[in-house]
């Protein structure tokens, strides 16, 4: 069971958000919060839950963060429809969606961030579907072990940390992401990251290997 946490000083989007999640077996709307008092008293007293967290309520969202890491609990943000977010900020989150998002699609983001995916919606959700023909390209391209790399980038590891969890060195790890850089036409660790979790079906297949990483025993950025 999915535990929820919507926080929106907008009534209205907060209802339809509830009654659409409501329907679903598998989730339960645990609190509902209009500012951030409410918020980070759910936070402490509601630990593991998924927070849907509108931008609107316009808190510190470095706390915000902090507040949920502590808790075990992951973030989707909601965005108003023309807001624009900085690379650096989406990858800290665990899901990003505008507030004109459909039901299908939270739905989806809920579910995938309590996997332990990363989603990012897009603005137009055909270029979205179409994009995953480049994401497929680059993951056929992309070996188990450079997907494991791929993986741990998405997360926040740093080359020493990442060489600790995969058994090698770190003269290893950067070799690899020569090669891997060169396969998806990126320049740097920021713009890889960007690009998988841009790419629904390379962020499923970098999902996957963090999840296989964590199967093996070896911890992760997330739970260690």
């Amino acid at each position: 069971m999915n535990r929820l946490i919507l926080a929106d000083n907008q009534a209205i989007f907060r209802a339809g958000a509830a009654r659409v999640l409501a329907l679903e077996d598998d989730m339960r709307i645990a609190a509902q919060c209009d500012d951030g008092t409410k918020l980070y008293a759910a936070i402490e007293s509601l630990r593991g839950s998924i927070l849907l967290v509108s931008s609107s309520l316009r808190l510190d969202l470095a706390d915000v963060l902090a507040r949920t890491r502590t808790a075990a609990s992951r973030i989707v943000l909601v965005l108003e429809n023309t807001e624009q977010l900085p690379g650096e900020i989406v990858l800290r989150l665990d899901g990003v969606v505008s507030r004109n998002v459909t039901g299908s699609v939270l739905v989806d983001c809920i579910r995938r961030v309590a996997h332990g995916e990363r989603f990012v919606q897009r603005a137009n959700v055909t270029t979205m579907q179409a994009s995953d023909n480049v994401g497929a390209r680059v993951r056929d391209r992309l070996t188990p072990k450079e997907m494991q790399i791929v993986a741990l980038i998405v997360q926040g590891c740093k080359n020493k940390d990442i060489a600790q969890q995969l058994g090698t060195k770190e003269q290893v790890i950067k070799n690899y992401l020569r090669s891997i850089y060169d396969k998806t036409g990126v320049s740097d660790r920021l713009e890889l990251a960007l690009f998988t979790i841009h790419h629904r079906v390379l962020a499923e297949a970098a999902a996957k290997a963090g999840r296989m990483i964590e199967m093996k025993g070896v911890p992760t950025a997330q739970t260690a």
